[in-house]
């Protein structure tokens, strides 16, 4: 039987992830599906992704194996930057610009991004997100931070 490496190396690390996170679960109570706990929601998303790891696992079996490329390290770099940074800049900068300085920092992840692009994006997932978040959730983050008020007119 063949076996598609790449499948199952995909399929085996998203298990593993989703054991870590139900382990992570374990101490903190579940509730139900009508008053979840706050152990509910994790322990859920942990079993969708175990399930998910499974399915690609099980979609590997029978195919022909395909080598397992190089490691996309702009990518890498990027993306694992924007949480980071988001982190780093959402009290000082405030929502809507930690949200827009993160979504231009992920969209120079793919090497076949332009400009155009990285400023629709950028845009689009701010508005989104302080609508959302702000205004949906209420969500206590002030829209423009302390970093950015003395460049603001009227002030």
């Amino acid at each position: 039987m063949q076996i598609d490496t790449r499948e199952l190396a995909c399929g085996g690390l998203f298990v593993a992830f989703a054991a870590a996170f139900a382990y992570g679960t374990v101490d903190l109570p579940l509730g139900s599906a009508l008053r979840m706990g706050p152990g509910y929601f994790p322990l859920m998303l942990a079993i969708i992704l175990g399930v998910l790891g499974l399915v690609i696992i099980f979609k590997g079996l029978g195919r022909a194996p395909s080598p397992i490329g190089g490691v996309p390290w702009r990518g890498l770099l990027f993306i694992l930057a924007g949480p980071i940074v988001f982190g780093l800049t959402v009290r000082g900068l405030g929502l809507a610009a930690a949200i827009a300085l993160v979504a231009a920092i992920a969209t120079l992840a793919s090497a076949r991004a332009g400009i155009r692009l990285m400023l629709l994006l950028t845009l689009s997932l701010t508005v989104f997100c302080v609508i959302v978040f702000s205004y949906g959730l209420g969500l206590p983050y002030a829209l423009v931070g302390p970093w950015l008020a003395p460049f603001l007119p009227g002030r």
